[in-house]
């Protein structure tokens, strides 16, 4: 039914890891979803040979998560998978909320001129996932399809990871083991290792139903709408003329019974309120789940996505999360891996990522909270304000139908190099950078495309052609060091300057972004993130900087325990 082909991903019998097991890897992925795919692209850029197991063959049956907010899509740029993704999906920015038939509020996520990537775009799972596998398998990622891990034994130096497939079952031990099993991760079961939070006592379909209608690309939710009385739902389209519907149910709904399609067509019949053509092609009930591990690092284990964290759908904070947890985390693990970072860097994946999945799991109960209240009060609360923001401009701030995911400002981080110097704007050290046009070489370009994978200190300067000798010999030794740190001018005139790459800040939105003037500069991370910034840094305070970043100096014996084999 419906319009894709499932791909059937090729198995290769284990022959070669069977050979004098237990091996040893380096680096072991456990689960091909979007956020283990990302894992093993982005240890590929980083230099690493990555090991992948997953059970199926094929990608995700369903559509599953479907929204991509406009950070995901520059993680996925830096991955190199973008423009594919961007080019599939359905981009949109308005979103608008309805009580019963009439319209009470509506956003619009147009981020301010200047930006390469749209608010967000809807593309099912399984369009992203295959187009991960390709990326993944074009940088020499080993990805081994149909290959069940059946347990996990943490050691003192890794981990051995027991598996089950088709020509015999195996051990092989890694150095390090990402764990991106999902919400219902075995290997975190197995470990008895501990997940908190909250499941909501509610119950919602998810209906993907391919249609031509003439809505626009917009997010459609309705609360008590005529055609589904006392409950929410909520619309968005996909690709190839498929259309996603969530219908909430309650909790007493009968899940094998809410699935059948006599059940859903007449809902979705209804919702139309015409007669056009459509067609079922997947439908599933989930229940909303608020909670996380209590660490998301144990020894050499480190847990990513949903199986560190779950959060309900509205609000698209799931997939989301997941990317930026390898976004932070590969680029550690690339350097501790390679002896130019202690171990305890890992420290900060854990805390940095446990406190962005604070927030969007706050932001996520409190979406629950209001669009399935537990108690009058609550409903009394949720429905006056929906009333009152028919009318009144202030009590549209107060309706909640999801608040749409975006980055987490890892503001507290100690990897960050505190200000001594006056700045405005929101480019503080542990922001995630904002976009701006650029020209490079003579040709129009974005600024984070030009960012990434390793260290860079981005200078302002006036004229690229007359470089104090100062800053040609801080470059060099920057560049030198153990950990290397490309020097990137940016000025707002065009340019060149020997021995340096060079960005035209084209429409002056760097400078007014990033509060630039000649002199400033910013010490971007490897996942784009500012570490410190100066309105004139010398040798001393980058190092000082780059030390901090790489974690030297950590507390070691502040790590997590490994959890007991």
């Amino acid at each position: 039914m419906g319009t894709y082909t499932y791909p059937s991903f090729p198995y290769r019998a284990p022959d070669d890891l069977m050979a004098g097991a237990p091996q040893r890897k380096p680096l072991i992925v456990i689960g091909a979803g979007p956020v283990g795919l990302a894992a093993a692209i982005d240890a590929r850029l980083q230099g690493l040979e990555v090991l992948l197991f997953d059970e199926e063959d094929s990608v995700s049956f369903g559509s599953r998560a479907v929204c991509y907010a406009k950070r995901a899509l520059e993680i996925l740029d830096r991955l190199g998978v973008g423009d594919p993704i961007v080019d599939k999906g359905v981009s949109w920015n308005v979103g608008r909320t309805f009580m019963r038939e009439e319209e009470v509020y509506r956003f619009n996520l147009v981020p301010d001129a200047g930006h390469k990537r749209p608010g967000m775009i809807n593309l099912q799972q399984y369009h992203l996932e295959e187009a991960l596998v390709h990326r993944a398998t074009e940088l020499g990622a080993d990805l081994r399809w149909k290959y069940k891990v059946a347990g996990v034994t943490p050691l003192d130096d890794g981990a051995r990871v027991s598996l089950e497939t088709p020509d015999g079952n195996f051990d092989i031990d890694t150095d390090w083991l990402i764990v991106a099993d999902g919400a219902r991760s075995n290997v975190r079961r197995q470990l008895g290792l501990d997940i908190e939070g909250h499941v909501f006592k509610d119950r919602f379909l998810i209906a993907d139903v391919i249609m031509k209608a003439d809505f626009p690309a917009e997010r459609w939710f309705w609360f008590d709408p005529p055609f589904h009385p006392n409950q929410s739902v909520l619309l968005h389209k996909q690709s190839d003329n498929v259309w996603r519907i969530d219908f909430q149910l309650g909790w007493d709904a009968d899940p094998e019974e809410e699935k059948k399609p006599e059940k859903i067509i007449p809902r979705v019949k209804a919702m139309l309120g015409d007669e056009r053509e459509f067609e079922l092609e997947w439908a599933s009930i989930y229940t909303f789940q608020c909670r996380r591990m209590k660490n998301f690092r144990h020894g050499r284990l480190l847990f990513v996505g949903d199986a560190a964290h779950q959060v309900s759908p509205f609000g698209a904070r799931g997939a989301n999360s997941g990317f930026q947890d390898t976004d932070d985390l590969l680029w550690k693990l690339a350097l501790v891996m390679k002896g130019q970072a202690p171990e305890a860097l890992l420290d900060t994946y854990d805390a940095d990522r446990t406190y962005a999945a604070d927030e969007n799991i706050r932001n996520s109960t409190r979406s629950t909270d209001f669009i399935t209240p537990k108690s009058k009060v609550s409903k009394l609360f949720r429905n006056a304000a929906l009333e009152l923001a028919r009318t009144q401009p202030f009590a549209r701030k107060l309706v909640n139908s999801g608040r749409l995911s975006v980055p987490a400002f890892l503001v507290h981080s100690a990897l960050n190099t505190p200000d001594v110097d006056a700045f405005e704007g929101q480019m503080v050290p542990g922001a995630p950078m904002d976009d701006a046009p650029v020209r490079v070489a003579g040709q129009d370009a974005w600024l984070l495309d030009q960012l990434g994978n390793r260290f860079v200190l981005l200078a302002f300067v006036d004229d690229p052609g007359q470089l104090e000798p100062a800053l040609r010999a801080q470059a060099t030794a920057l560049a030198a060091g153990p950990v290397p740190v490309e020097t990137v001018l940016v000025t707002p005139h065009a340019g060149a300057a020997t021995g340096f790459a060079v960005m035209q800040d084209r429409d002056g939105l760097f400078a007014q972004r990033y509060d630039a003037r000649p002199g400033t500069s910013y010490l971007i991370r490897p996942d784009q993130h500012v570490a410190a910034r100066w309105r004139r840094a010398d040798l001393a305070a980058v190092r000082a900087a780059l030390a901090r970043a790489t974690g030297q100096g950590l507390n070691a014996a502040a790590k997590p325990e490994a959890v007991a084999a």
